[in-house]
């Protein structure tokens, strides 16, 4: 039997010396903390050393070399401008490196499936950290979600309940706003419920739905504590809405996690995808198969699923039963419906 061995890209590192030398310019590359230095590493996977004007560039020797022609660019900016966050991620997208990202990853899952190239053990383990609490991810699709939330602007978390979807979200969102790298969270949910109607329910819409989002509300007690969600949310900093009052808003320097995301329509989930604004993290959480939407209107998720796919920037993390990690007996009854529904004729 013959084999193909493809080796993944080598880790080289890359010397840069930024001219002419001036301590106001470097402060301004660098970013508030390090902060525009920290966001190129983040998104593109490599590691920033430097002793004054002179950069060591750490990871494949295609990104790197990307990567410092970049900084050559924003260096020069420096000179007439301030730099933000948000121009450092427009350098970003602009720069070609995301298309030459996308064919590394494109190349490394061919010479290494995913299964192999995740660590074994603790060895690696990313962990979230909160206000009252450290969290870790549970096994591989968890810890691969997570990583994924934490490199890509849009992120998709599709499943069956009980996989911890949602409340990583939570938590990450919680340590990006606890890091500064945030300005405020967002949560929000589509107003359909499992077939319960919300007119009977007191008060405005967003009164309507906020019993819905219990769970929610329920992580960020535990990872920050009663009081201190009462203040942020009081300031504004977490705020809670119903999709349909997202129509018209451009968020931007948010973390946002839309919810039971298998009940927008088509045209919601559009709406949605295309507010968010520069700085800002978007989590999609749903599970196709438990869809209320009326008879014959098409689920947004399904619809973004197929339309999205091979977007760049968009990550996709697929749970299935084996992610469950509540009671054994959730686990089971997973897979009885799934097996129950493979059965029946497909429907829209």
């Amino acid at each position: 039997m013959n084999s193909h061995v493809t080796s993944a890209p080598e880790t080289v590192t890359h010397q840069l010396s930024l001219e002419p030398g001036d301590s106001r310019r470097l402060a301004n590359l660098n970013g508030l903390l390090g902060q525009h230095l920290r966001q190129i590493e983040e998104r593109l996977d490599i590691e920033i050393r430097h002793r004054g004007t002179d950069f060591e560039l750490i990871g494949p020797a295609d990104t790197t070399r990307a990567a410092a022609e970049l900084l050559r660019n924003l260096y020069q900016l420096t000179e007439h401008a301030e730099l933000t966050p948000d121009e450092v991620h427009l350098a970003l997208q602009t720069s070609g490196i995301e298309q030459l990202m996308q064919q590394l990853d494109q190349t490394e899952a061919q010479a290494f499936p995913a299964d192999a190239r995740e660590v074994d053990a603790d060895e690696g383990i990313t962990l979230i950290r909160t206000k009252k609490c450290t969290i870790k991810p549970r096994g591989l699709n968890q810890q691969r979600y997570v990583r994924a939330v934490q490199k890509h602007d849009i992120n998709f978390g599709i499943g069956p309940a009980g996989t911890g979807k949602t409340y990583l979200a939570v938590a990450c969102a919680v340590e990006a706003l606890l890091k500064n790298e945030i300005e405020r969270i967002l949560l929000v949910r589509p107003a359909v419920e499992a077939g319960e109607k919300l007119g009977f329910l007191p008060g405005d819409l967003a009164q309507k739905v906020d019993p819905y989002l219990r769970p929610l509300y329920d992580a960020l007690f535990e990872m920050l504590g009663f009081d201190t969600v009462g203040k942020l949310m009081e300031r504004g900093v977490i705020e809670v809405a119903p999709l349909a009052f997202m129509r018209g808003r451009t968020l931007n320097n948010s973390f946002v996690i839309l919810d039971e995301s298998q009940n927008t329509t088509r045209e919601q989930m559009k709406m949605f995808l295309t507010r968010i604004g520069f700085g800002t993290t978007a989590v999609i959480t749903g599970d196709p198969t438990q869809i209320d939407l009326p008879r014959g209107m098409a689920s947004g998720l399904r619809h973004a699923i197929e339309v999205l796919d091979n977007v760049n920037g968009i990550s996709f993390t697929h749970f299935t039963s084996k992610d469950v990690v509540r009671h054994p007996i959730v686990q089971r009854i997973v897979e009885a419906y799934d097996a129950y529904e493979q059965k029946q004729p497909k429907a829209d």
